[in-house]
């Protein structure tokens, strides 16, 4: 276990968390694993106490945790190579531009040649550079440039996701998309039209307001729109007036029709909310073959079970 883990557990004192030490790990909610206590029986010697650095090592920017989070982040930004490579790898994933063929070696090494300051330079790559990088030929230079050729024809909710907003995951990328319908309307929105989105809050609606603000945001997505970048807009839908308005569902197990994936897209376009963890609030839980404890959890809180019988009724009824 890393000192990055364990610095987040409450019941374990910063002095008391040693470099190499061993702790207990235990699973916590739904996936999240908790750091019990350290074994300071399991001790060889003397160990180093970790001190959360007050820099970035990466950049020299000085190192940010707010009171009630856990985390510590760099307030570098995009001048952090370090972010500017997560930055850039995320914009590039498969559930945002899904642009194949950038991997992570040659994020680094485009951001070390500085021939990419931003995820909008990645459109203006030229086949001969990248045939000259390392472990890059014409073929795979070629087919990368294919892949961000392909990128440019995105639709909102994944272009939203991808620019990477703080508390923006795809689900609320969705929810924004389909309330406000243009990314202009989005950018211009004020915290309390933001919080109107179903789902939206006061750290996300100032989240998302905030990085609209930023001019060197508002740059780059000028520069993806040069580029070429085309926006397929969705219609305006007011998911509170949908046919499964105000249900929650939890997925698990393995379907046979259909994904869970589609099957979370097919309940989200009802109206419906998806989430990954069961609660009092579960409407039901939609239980596919080989499902483990989230049954067990649905059952002793007496929450209905769909089985997929039950599920494709449920979406033909919202239908």
């Amino acid at each position: 276990v890393t000192n990055a883990t364990l610095h987040n557990e409450d019941e374990i004192r910063r002095k008391d968390v040693r470099a190499g030490d061993w702790v207990i790990v235990r699973r916590a909610g739904d996936v999240i694993p908790e750091v019990v206590r350290a074994m300071a029986e399991r001790r060889e010697g003397e160990l180093e106490s970790f001190e959360m650095p007050t820099e970035c090592p990466e950049c020299g920017s000085a190192v940010e945790k707010v009171d009630d989070e856990a985390v510590a982040r760099c307030t570098g930004g995009l001048f952090c190579p370090a972010q500017r490579k997560q930055s850039i790898g995320h914009f590039a994933s498969r559930r945002a531009m899904d642009i194949e063929g950038l991997g992570d070696k040659l994020i680094e090494q485009l951001v070390d040649l500085e021939l990419v300051q931003s995820v909008a330079d990645l459109y203006r790559l030229e086949r001969d550079t990248l045939a000259g990088l390392e472990r890059m030929g014409e073929k795979s230079a070629d087919n990368l440039l294919s892949g961000i050729e392909s990128s440019k024809r995105v639709e909102l909710e994944r272009l939203l996701y991808a620019l990477g907003i703080r508390e923006v995951g795809e689900v609320t990328a969705q929810s924004l998309a389909r309330y406000f319908g243009n990314l202009e309307k989005i950018a211009a929105a004020d915290t309390e039209a933001l919080q109107q989105v179903p789902d939206v809050g006061p750290v996300v609606a100032e989240h998302v307001h905030r990085f609209f603000q930023q001019q060197h945001n508002l740059e780059v997505i000028a520069a993806l729109l040069d580029a070429g970048l085309q926006i397929i807009e969705p219609p305006v839908v007011r998911t509170d007036e949908l046919p499964l308005a105000g249900n929650t569902y939890v997925l698990t197990g393995t379907l046979s029709n259909m994904t869970r994936t589609e099957a979370r897209q097919q309940l989200e376009a009802l109206g419906a909310k998806v989430t990954g963890s069961v609660s009092k609030k579960t409407s039901a839980l939609i239980a596919g073959e080989a499902a483990g404890s989230k049954l067990t959890k649905a059952e002793a809180l007496g929450i209905d079970i769909l089985d997929e019988n039950g599920l494709a009724e449920l979406l033909k009824s919202g239908e």
